[in-house]
């Protein structure tokens, strides 16, 4: 059965791929190669420092953030209150709804706002509000205070804390704004306005905290007579760089990402860019449809460009082609990159950003095949939007890079889109009915300089087609998920076969498409993520094994952006670390990084076959080098002055190899990194000891023969003193 699957799939190019392609030189063996799972008693590794392939690109190390939810706010901006323009109505507690903190996404959801006092004297006024559809409003009384409150705060003893808010009130009311960090009259700072004008009018405050509290309250609150409303406000640590926290942002800079992808993901296909410019006080707050909850919109356009100045990364953007159009993506490039004597060029310069962005990688849409997505487009009618995107976006500048939305095979069968299009997964194959990759090569060439693709693999889990066809009444993803009983080298290798996946389909593309590589179309995998595994060594070195199998095909795969890129951080909202997948990206960004140009390298260890496939057949070979039970991927630099070799081992014993150089000498000096734990659980994790460390060896001399420690994930870099 799954031959004849396989040969539908890859029809009619299932042949030319019995062999290695040019494309995978580097490591990919033959699949008569892999008949047994035999290892040889002695391990010998050949690098050819004379076949090389291109250089790795500064993108190879994306990384992908979308505002989804909270996360955003949460990870890496500093504003402290939720809902601080009052998108929601102001409730009591006994009738507010549940924030679903134990739903699938825990802590995403706003925080609300509370009337303090009864309930009936805080009413909603939608004649003349601030910002959005209304602003609070509070009747006063001169016996008791009432207001609005908001719980929840992280705050820290000592921090100095800095906010405004926009009041209005009529004659005779007395306002004031209070932090509260404890039970007890002495455990707050107030703050009192002697007048509040007629009209809306920004007033500014500070406060120290007394005290460290997780829950601390801030309060609005007002005596005397009349009413007073509350337009919007903020409260934010002082030490807040353009609104960023200091931590996170040191933290993600350290990591030297070559790009950030945003803002969505599945939020972007309702986003409109229009509102997420200007002045953030009167930007409309508005409900996130996608990840079902309520957003402030403080960070829009120029905020994620300060973001990556920030972090010293290049900005990614994706455009809404789900509910939105082709104009309003033409106006979003002239915003981002236009001259003042633009248009929307002179709205950004007016909005304090004169010079241009100049931002050179767009996408158009995200994930357009998914029935998850808003506005789902069928393959037809999404070739016909990029391309009309596509002109429209080019006409305003023409010096972009535009990515085209792309679906594989494999992506329809495990996200379910062939059941949508009532296809049993079987019937799927490179260039079937829903194959939008396929639809893009055919119809929209010049509209495109690379295609997108997306992968996530769970942990501890496989997908089995033929239980997926069974269970037809269950979500497609619930029915082909099975639990999968892995060795930790198994586990750890099981990402990487989905990035291989990628590339034997990408090869069978290119045996359709000659043009594609005479054009020089690349692929960037714009989100992908081992999803569901705590993040310590072992999944750092699935991670690494991602990152060497990427490595293996910078023919084509110039792109790719890590999701989400916070996830290389352990947080609160006032605490940040790298954890031990932040350590990972540093390591191989540093030593690993771009400029570095790949090079050949084989052994006479094949992997094994792959005991379960992903649909089908498919990968035809397992993912990684012919180094097993080891992984390897080789890189010279520019002027062939150093060696560079990564290696992880995902075994508990040490594991050695005869290291031989075709094209170039070793000159026995060498630097190497390693990265390891006392155990594949160990982690850093904020409030504990670290348990992973990176340690840089300076060595002597490297010999031919070479010991790799258990569970490590190492770098070295070799002299090379002659070339032959």
């Amino acid at each position: 059965m799954a031959k004849s699957i396989i040969g539908k799939l890859l029809a009619p190019t299932a042949l030319a791929l019995a062999a290695p392609t040019a494309g995978l030189w580097l490591g990919l063996a033959a699949p008569a190669a892999r008949a047994s799972v035999r290892t040889p008693g002695r391990l010998v590794v050949h690098i050819n420092v004379r076949r090389m392939a291109r250089p790795i690109s500064r993108y190879e190390y994306g990384m992908f953030i979308e505002n989804l939810g909270q996360l955003v706010h949460v990870s890496l901006w500093s504003q402290l209150l939720d809902d601080r323009k009052f998108f929601n109505p102001i409730l009591a507690r006994s009738t507010e709804p549940p924030r679903h903190a134990h739903g699938p996404f825990p802590g995403m959801q706003a925080r609300r706002w509370h009337p303090l006092g009864p309930a009936r004297f805080v009413t909603l006024d939608t004649h003349a509000p601030f910002v959005g559809a209304h602003s609070p409003q509070v009747a006063l009384s001169a016996a008791a205070p009432r207001g609005i409150e908001q719980s929840g705060l992280d705050v820290v003893r000592g921090k100095r804390y800095t906010g405004y808010i926009y009041l209005r009130a009529t004659p005779g009311a007395k306002v004031s704004v209070a932090l509260l960090w404890g039970r007890g009259a002495q455990a707050r700072a107030t703050v009192t306005f002697p007048y509040v004008p007629p009209h809306f009018t920004r007033l500014p405050f500070h406060f120290t905290a007394g005290a460290s509290d997780r829950d601390a309250t801030f309060r609005v609150t007002g005596t005397g007579r009349g009413v007073f409303t509350v337009g919007a406000v903020s409260l934010m640590p002082a030490d807040n760089i353009d609104g960023f926290r200091p931590g996170p942002i040191r933290l993600l800079r350290s990591e030297h990402f070559g790009f950030m992808r945003f803002p969505g993901g599945n939020f972007i296909s309702d986003f409109n860019w229009y509102h997420s410019v200007g002045n953030p006080n009167t930007r409309p707050p508005f409900f996130d449809h996608a990840w079902n909850t309520v957003k402030s919109n403080d960070v829009g356009l120029d905020e994620f460009m300060t973001l990556c100045r920030l972090i010293n990364t290049r900005p990614y953007i994706t455009v809404n082609a789900g509910f939105g159009d082709a104009h309003a993506a033409a106006r979003e490039v002239e915003y981002m990159n236009g001259s003042v004597l633009t248009r929307y060029g002179a709205m950004r310069a007016r909005d304090g950003h004169p010079a241009p962005y100049d931002v050179k990688l767009w996408n158009i849409g995200n994930e357009p095949y998914g029935q998850w997505e808003l506005g789902r487009t069928n393959v037809k009618y999404y070739v016909l939007k990029n391309n009309e995107f596509a002109r429209a976006m080019r006409r305003v500048d023409p010096s972009i890079t535009l990515l085209a939305s792309g679906d594989m095979p494999d992506e329809m069968i495990i996200e379910g889109v062939a059941h949508s299009l009532h296809m049993k997964d079987s019937q799927v194959r490179i260039c079937s009915k829903g194959d939008f990759t396929c639809a893009l090569l055919k119809h929209s060439w010049g509209y495109f300089d690379g295609i997108t693709e997306h992968w996530y693999a769970r942990a501890g889990m496989r997908f089995d087609l033929a239980r997926a066809e069974r269970n037809i009444r269950l979500p497609h993803l619930e029915a082909g998920y099975v639990p999968a009983h892995r060795t930790l080298l198994q586990w750890v290798r099981a990402p990487s076969d989905r990035v291989h996946l990628k590339a034997e389909e990408w090869h069978a593309y290119q045996r359709q498409f000659p043009q594609m590589v005479r054009k020089k179309i690349f692929m960037s995998i714009d989100e992908y993520a081992y999803t569901g595994a705590p993040a310590n060594l072992k999944l750092a070195m699935a991670y690494a094994m991602v990152f060497n199998e990427m490595l293996r095909h910078t023919d084509f795969l110039r792109m790719s952006a890590f999701t989400m890129g916070v996830s290389t951080l352990d947080f609160t909202r006032t605490r940040a670390i790298l954890n031990t997948t932040g350590h990972l990206f540093r390591l191989y960004t540093r030593h690993m990084g771009p400029g570095l140009i790949p090079v050949a390298l084989t052994g006479n260890s094949p992997q094994p076959l792959p005991k379960h496939h992903l649909f089908g057949d498919f990968p035809h070979t397992e993912a990684g080098s012919a180094t097993y039970p080891l992984d390897m991927v080789a890189a010279v630099s520019p002027h062939h002055r150093y060696l560079s070799l990564a290696v992880v081992n995902a075994t508990l014993s040490p594991q050695r190899f005869a290291l031989h150089v075709a094209g170039g000498a070793l000159g026995g000096r060498a630097t190497l990194w390693r990265m390891s734990g006392p155990n594949a659980r160990a982690a850093d994790t904020l409030g504990h000891k670290p348990q992973v460390l990176v340690k840089q060896y300076e060595l002597s001399h490297v010999g031919r023969r070479i010991t790799v420690a258990p569970i490590s994930i190492d770098i070295y870099h070799i002299s090379l003193t002659r070339r032959r």
